[in-house]
């Protein structure tokens, strides 16, 4: 469903969404397994459609829970049924034959889907690359190629987690490629050899113009189908590399046009978000000659300070760094700055590939409607692995075919229109009320509780019901977000203030 989601992630916060799965290898009917990551992923709809006809799950005795490595924890069974009780009697449209909506381009250049893997520890060697497109990801920027002497800090990751134990951001201090340049270019080989339709963008940091020159040249004569270029790294060891750089647009563009000397392929400047506005460097990319903007690279982070030896994460022997701080919580950040790019009109006709906290295909979604032609996935591959994918492209194929939208190219920006850099475009003069359900009110009082101390003391309890007085009630619909049932929403009467 497009508005509606009966079945969360919530529901099964005990999965742990297993290698092989017990429960798909104990089912004797199907694979529940893959329907639990597709509800995961924000795919009820396509779950249930793709299960067998009727309720598999009506009279078994459900193996796959007793299979469970939490056995008794999961309630698959339960889940499944509602899968095909709640969710496949309302789905609008059946899955959709082919992936053809999903086929866009890059700088020209046909992509199968909009999904990439970004420059990181994802996309590091043969074997990787080679699993990625096995999958069905339709690219795979390749992890930093340097000239640099790289050795890196171990450990090198920390994260902050939520209740059910994922990754709501996660911290590196972790570099580009340890390999030399040569073996690098083998790899670029072996894959345009083995994957000629595939898409290999090779991401590079030169220390001079030279050398940002030469290996433009290297990557476009070894197999790479474009080149990134790295103004953002903000993990580097030396001064004047990856994030110095990107805050300096005289660099940005003295750079990128050395590298677009060295080559014939499209050159994308990948820039960093430690700045207040992306647009003085994306500008001085185009100027450059960049035929794109990437955006973004990590945010520089301090986390995980400990109490007991006051060392922020990753502590190496006793000290630790900032780092690049990445993850489904860089989302609204990295939203902000795709959205300022394709507003800019030096760089709206220019291809923008976004990256920074997708997840789901509806994270991906929100990169397109801002102005992103491609998106790019790191942190959400490491914490799930290369077979998000599957969800990545099913959930936004078949978002695409209930909207009746015959292709991905075609909403490219479209939701641009509808956000301003300041606040003064907003209507002022009306109050939205938030509707309250009580059918689904669980009689907690968050809602109370929240109002009262964080609002405009605008809800009562009575006998463990809330009660709207819309005489103090302004509007802001704390309650609607704080509310753990879903039972408050932002569709009740607009009336005008006063």
């Amino acid at each position: 469903m497009i508005y509606r989601n009966p079945i969360k992630r919530a529901d099964m916060i005990d999965c742990s969404l297993c290698l092989d799965a017990p429960c798909s290898a104990a089912c004797p009917n199907m694979d529940p397994a893959g329907y639990l990551r597709s509800v995961w992923f924000d795919n009820p709809d396509v779950a249930a459609l793709g299960m067998p006809d009727g309720n598999p799950c009506a009279s078994c005795d459900a193996p796959c829970e007793k299979a469970c490595i939490k056995s008794g924890k999961v309630q698959i069974k339960s889940l499944m049924t509602r899968l095909v009780d709640e969710v496949r009697p309302v789905a609008e449209i059946d899955i959709p034959e082919d992936e053809n909506r999903l086929r866009c381009e890059l700088c020209g250049i046909p992509l199968e889907n909009p999904f990439l893997l970004s420059s990181s520890a994802v996309s590091a060697t043969y074997d990787m690359c080679a699993r990625a497109f096995e999958a069905g990801w339709a690219g795979v920027c390749y992890k930093t190629v340097c000239s640099l002497d790289i050795h890196e800090a171990s450990p090198r990751y920390s994260a902050i987690t939520g209740d059910n134990g994922s990754i709501i951001g996660f911290k590196n201090i972790e570099q580009l490629s340890d390999h030399s340049v040569a073996e690098n270019m083998e790899v670029f080989r072996r894959l345009k050899s083995k994957y000629p339709e595939k898409f290999i963008l090779a991401s590079i940091m030169g220390q001079d113009e030279a050398e940002w020159e030469e290996l433009a040249r290297l990557c476009g004569e070894n197999g790479a189908d474009a080149v990134e270029l790295n103004f953002s790294c903000p993990n580097m060891q030396e001064d004047g590399l990856g994030s110095d750089i990107g805050q300096i647009p005289e660099l940005v563009e003295r750079f990128t046009r050395a590298a677009k000397r060295g080559t014939d392929i499209p050159v994308i400047a990948k820039l960093t978000p430690n700045v207040a506005n992306m647009s003085p460097a994306a500008e001085a990319a185009i100027r450059g000659g960049a035929d794109g903007i990437a955006a973004i690279n990590t945010i520089k982070s301090i986390i995980g300070v400990s109490p007991y030896t006051f060392v922020s994460a990753p502590a190496v022997k006793g000290r630790s760094a900032v780092g690049g701080y990445s993850g489904n919580a860089v989302k609204p950040v990295a939203l902000r700055f795709i959205s300022e790019l394709a507003h800019n009109p030096a760089v709206r006709d220019s291809h923008i590939t976004g990256m920074g906290g997708v997840e789901t295909w509806r994270d991906a979604l929100e990169f397109i409607l801002m102005g992103a032609g491609s998106v790019q996935v790191t942190t959400a591959v490491m914490q799930y692995g290369y077979r998000i994918i599957d969800d990545l492209k099913a959930g936004l194929n078949y978002y695409l075919a209930q909207m009746n939208i015959s292709s991905v190219k075609d909403i490219i920006g479209s939701g641009i229109d509808s956000v301003s850099d300041t606040t003064n475009v907003l209507e002022r003069d009306t109050i939205q009320f938030p509707r309250f359900d009580t059918d689904k009110c669980n009689g907690c009082g968050r809602c109370v509780i929240s109002c009262s101390d964080g609002g405009h003391q605008a809800i009562t309890f009575e006998g463990r019901v809330p009660k709207l007085n819309g005489a103090k009630c302004v509007g802001c619909h704390l309650c609607v977000i704080v509310c753990p049932s879903d039972a408050i929403s932002p569709r009740g009467k607009r009336i005008r203030r006063g």
